[in-house]
């Protein structure tokens, strides 16, 4: 068949199919499944070329930022673009994907253990992790944050003010929510320490700890039951997403009325 050909039995217009061909337009899942079916490809060769359709932007980040990343960080990102959902509690310090430019950065210069030279790169390739969000089918994502996260004067005031806008924004989206742990709560289930955990379609699930020194991707069933049963404590006792809107608020203007900003 000619280009045309397809495109008519498609109802595309002969540009696209043209593109699509030449590798100079990216196709979706969708669309590589239906030009194959016109074309009549089955059987391995289909999974295999919708396999690359599926990659198509990992390889590209990984060849843009992955080469002077920890392999452990590259391995948390190549889960996270492979995910359905992600569900994550963060003590301390506001989760990696919803971070800013400004806070990332402070926190890796604040960490000591990344060199100079290599502190830009890292930011770099923390705020590209952010395209998560804006893909075709991006995952659904769960985050508690305790209320010290907003309150940890990371960066600085002006920082933080950025930061608590950019959670307000991203707790809007529809495939985001941001539930905040009142510190008036005192001990509760997520006190051992911070946590990911990914769902996937075609894989078991995962569930990742970090720490300064090592990191852990967990995937006994004993183990990521144990993390549900945290997600879905944390869960019952957390501030809903309006009322966490209202406290991250709230903490961006105490930091204006403080004239600290």
């Amino acid at each position: 068949m000619s280009g045309r050909e397809i495109a008519g039995k498609l109802g595309w217009s002969d540009s696209r199919v043209s593109r699509l061909m030449a590798g100079t337009r990216g196709g979706t899942e969708a669309d590589v499944s239906a030009f194959l079916a016109i074309c009549g490809v089955t059987g391995k060769e289909r999974e295999r070329l919708l396999k690359l359709c599926k990659d198509q932007y990992i390889r590209s980040w990984f060849q843009q930022h992955g080469a002077h990343l920890p392999v452990q960080l590259t391995t948390l990102i190549d889960h996270e673009t492979k995910a359905v959902s992600i569900a994550e509690y963060q003590s301390t310090l506001v989760p990696g994907l919803l971070q800013t430019g400004t806070y990332a950065r402070a926190v890796i210069t604040a960490s000591g253990a990344v060199p100079d030279d290599e502190v830009e790169d890292r930011v770099s390739a923390n705020i590209a992790r952010k395209s998560i969000f804006t893909r075709q089918h991006p995952p659904k994502f769960t985050f508690f944050i305790h209320e010290f996260v907003l309150r940890l004067p990371v960066g600085g005031a002006g920082v933080m003010s950025e930061q608590l806008h950019e959670l307000l924004r991203m707790s809007v989206r529809p495939n985001v929510i941001l539930r905040v742990l009142p510190a008036a709560i005192g001990a509760h289930p997520g006190c051992a320490g911070s946590f990911k955990l990914m769902e996937f379609a075609e894989f078991k699930p995962v569930a990742y700890l970090d720490s300064e020194t090592s990191s852990l991707f967990l995937e006994l069933p004993d183990e990521i039951a144990a993390y549900r049963r945290i997600l879905k404590s944390l869960d019952e006792i957390a501030l809903d997403e309006g009322q966490s809107r209202e406290v991250i608020g709230n903490v961006a203007v105490e930091l204006y009325e403080s004239g600290e900003s």
